[in-house]
């Protein structure tokens, strides 16, 4: 592909973001270098890969491979037999780490999980796990090896401490002694990599040792004090040895890595590798393209198409065919419309699709394999060469004239532009249909109407506009193909505000037949837009009875399903009753078998009412329940302590143990419980019966029933009685208030002789479950009456 039109179409800008996707320094070099392929096993091969890793990169995430670093003067100095240095073998480890990671990347989750183009990749990696962890036990970083790296340089470390613990006792010791009063600061300082004091200068005499270094002013001399030479002496000698331990170590870790120069050569290759395809993807991803479908016929079908370095948020995507029904494509309409954008992006996306790289349009689009690109887009005109404008465009057409055969794509911007325009018209023409004849796939945008007529009168040949809404001056850039623009001079100017008189004079210098033909251009205008309206509401439509459909039908599926579920259900339980009733036939048959002549009626009548009751359940569940009767709810006047009435909301009976207060609040006591709810959830019903055993014969069977029922008055009357029969009677009556959970009851003794209250309260006292009582006030009876309050 020519480097010309690399850069006319500004594929360099789409390698530039290639590039930034790329995480280490050999993936970047090798997309710097990417260009577009003409072998179409090659592309799809290209595409696969970028599938694939988009793929991996939407499962598991991005990956980097930022340990992949240039190895190549590493691996030829281990070839020789060099020892490497601690940043290489550092290099090395951290190439063999990551590939470790990489590897872990690209293993599959599950066993049946399909292979991929990239599997090859990933399976062929090495991470040399051993010699990277040694790498790492040895080297802690690029400036410091671990003690550990061997024992020799563990001793010779462990001496070094030493020798310096001793120089500093024994300096510590002059600091603080007879030489204090010698020395400029009391310190330790090196000079020379020696330990030394500062002594002033007039003392040097009182320290004997070696002079290193002075100061600036003279005025302080740097002294080695005889004392710490030899020790001084024996850590440079260790340091010496250190060294030389450190050099062997370096060199037998080079001999380690020498013994792998392969695969480590292989590792870096394959990590360059995907660090390329991977930087492809997140390209991919990051434009939200697709891969291309390739064919080697021609033919490129774009759909929803939008140019990579405009801004995906705002540019329209447009729709490019060509090379099927028609091999040469003429764009026509306003300046700022889109057309060289057309041009552009169709040009770019064959580059790019051909270099492997995802195209940013729907799935689907196809795109021929173009052996040669060529554009003649811009303006390049040159002053130091005398090139006009129009020269310069006609130099690059002669030159792509030359060049161009059937595998080519040719694109024009502006064709035949910058001269005369009947001789450019003319010349346009002639350019085309030369490249027509030749079925050379062409692209060319032009403001000529002749080239509208050529496109409408020669075979194989096809019109397109970018679109322009009059109303506004602003253009939609939808590319309209098959439609011929139009000319929007006058429109445009009236809007901007130009007389009338005037435009109606520049009409009268346009010939019969262009206006004949501009005023049908308009007219196939106003019809496309009415039919595309048209279309559109009839899509609408089409959509609204999809879903409706698609609603009937699962409601359909519900109602189906439902049904399934209740019949099988309903089975279920027949099934189950009618086997719970199978067995306690079986069960039944078998006492009755057993208990034989002589077995006791009793027993066989208990027998009999159990299976009956059992039988009456299963009809119970079997029934239909009756809704329960509307009843009124009362009003808070209607009621009065002792009614009985149902809780609906809770579903139990009871009554009413105190009366309503100002928000309608209120106790019902069910049973032991004493529930506080609201007038409104409540209903009056029928007294709940209180009763009490009795004894009936019936067939000489014995069956305890309960059948007379009474209701309990809120008060008692003891006029006339003992205290004996008073008490006796008051007895038994608290027992069946306090069951009939009166809140308090009203007792009549008489005043007399005062003997009966006195018996009466007395009792009273001993009974656990009254809570208090009183003697009547005026108006309840005075001293004659005791009101006994009940606990609740």
């Amino acid at each position: 592909m020519n480097e010309k039109v690399l850069q006319t179409l500004e594929y360099n800008k789409i390698i530039d973001m290639l590039t930034e996707k790329a995480t280490s320094d050999p993936g970047r070099k090798l997309c710097r270098d990417l260009h577009p392929f003409d072998d179409i096993n090659v592309i799809n091969e290209a595409q696969t890969q970028t599938s694939d890793a988009l793929s991996r990169l939407f499962k598991k995430g991005s990956v980097s491979f930022g340990g992949n670093k240039d190895l190549g003067y590493t691996l030829k100095s281990l070839g020789i037999g060099s020892a490497l240095s601690i940043t290489e073998l550092l290099n090395i480890a951290g190439l063999l780490e990551n590939v470790n990671r990489i590897k872990s990347y690209g293993k599959k989750e599950r066993e049946d999980e399909n292979t991929d183009s990239l599997d090859s990749f990933f399976s062929a990696l090495e991470p040399l796990s051993p010699l990277a962890r040694e790498i790492r036990r040895c080297i802690l970083s690029e400036e410091e090896i671990s003690d550990d790296a061997s024992p020799a340089l563990k001793h010779i470390r462990r001496s070094m401490r030493i020798a310096n613990d001793k120089i500093h006792s024994q300096l510590t010791n002059m600091l603080g002694g007879s030489c204090r009063t010698y020395l400029q600061d009391a310190v330790i300082t090196m000079r020379n990599d020696r330990y030394c004091i500062p002594v002033k200068a007039e003392y040097k005499n009182q320290v004997p040792g070696m002079i290193h270094d002075q100061s600036s002013t003279g005025s302080t001399l740097f002294i080695e004090p005889a004392a710490i030479v030899a020790l001084n002496n024996q850590i440079k000698e260790l340091f010496l040895k250190e060294q030389e331990e450190i050099k062997k170590i370096l060199a037998g870790l080079s001999a380690q890595a020498a013994e792998h120069i392969d695969t480590i050569s292989q590792n870096q290759s394959i990590m360059t590798t995907l660090d390329f395809i991977f930087a492809k993807a997140s390209l991919a991803m990051e434009q939200n393209a697709t891969a291309p479908v390739f064919n080697t016929d021609g033919y490129v079908n774009i759909r929803k198409g939008r140019h990579p370095l405009l801004d995906k948020k705002k540019v329209v995507p447009i729709d490019i065919y060509l090379g099927k029904d028609f091999d040469l494509l003429i764009i026509t309409g306003p300046n700022t419309g889109g057309k060289t954008v057309s041009l552009k992006t169709t040009g770019l996306f064959a580059l790019m699709g051909q270099a492997g790289l995802h195209i940013p349009a729907l799935d689907r689009s196809e795109l021929s394999v173009f052996t040669e690109v060529y554009a003649d887009i811009g303006d390049e005109q040159s002053i130091e060469q005398s090139l006009s404008t129009f020269s310069s465009h006609m130099t690059r057409i002669v030159s792509i004239l030359n060049q161009a055969d059937k595998d080519s794509l040719c694109l024009f911007d502006e064709l035949g532009a910058g001269t005369d325009p009947t001789e450019g018209a003319a010349l346009a023409i002639a350019i085309l249909d030369y490249l027509h004849k030749r079925n050379i796939r062409t692209m060319a945008t032009t403001h000529y109407s002749e080239l509208k007529v050529y496109a409408l009168t020669t075979p194989s040949t096809e019109n397109a506009c970018c679109e322009f809404d009059i109303n506004t001056l602003q253009p939609t850039y939808r590319l309209l193909i098959g439609i011929p623009g139009k000319s929007n001079a006058f429109a445009i100017s009236s809007k901007l505000g130009l007389p009338d008189h005037i435009i109606q004079e520049a009409k009268t210098q346009i010939s019969q037949e262009n206006i004949s033909f501009e005023d049908l251009l308009a007219d196939l205008e106003n019809n496309r837009i009415t039919i595309e309206n048209e279309r559109a509401e009839i899509a609408s439509y089409k959509e609204e009875i999809k879903l409706l459909k698609e609603k009937l039908l699962k409601k359909e599926d519900k109602i189906q399903e439902t049904k399934e579920r209740i019949l099988r259900e309903a089975n279920e339980k027949a099934r189950d009753i009618l086997q719970e009733a199978k067995d306690v036939a079986d069960e039944t048959i078998k006492v009755f078998q057993k208990a034989g002549p002589g077995a006791s009626m009793k027993d066989l009548e208990k027998t009999r009412e159990k299976v009956r009751g059992k039988i009456t359940e299963q009809n119970d569940r079997l029934s239909l329940k009756s809704k329960p009767s509307q009843k009124k709810q009362p009003a808070p006047k209607q009621l009065k302590l002792g009614d009985s009435v149902q809780i609906l909301s809770m579903g139990l009976k009871g009554t009413v143990s105190s009366l309503p207060d100002h928000k309608g609040n209120l106790f019902v006591q069910c049973g032991i419980i004493r529930s506080q709810t609201n007038i409104k959830d409540i209903v009056l019903i029928d007294d709940i019966p209180v009763t009490k055993p009795s004894f009936s014969a019936h067939s000489g069977k014995s069956n305890i029933k309960m059948s007379k029922s009474y209701s309990i008055s809120p008060e008692i009357n003891l006029l006339g009685k003992t205290v004996d029969e008073a008490i006796a009677e008051l007895d038994k009556y608290l027992d069946d208030a306090y069951l009939s959970h009166l809140s308090s009851v009203r007792i009549v003794h008489g005043k007399g002789t005062g003997a009966l209250r006195k018996a009466v309260q007395g009792h009273l006292k001993k009974v656990k479950y009254i809570q208090s009582f009183r003697q009547g006030e005026h108006g309840e009876g005075d001293a004659g009456v005791t009101i006994a309050t009940f606990k609740s």
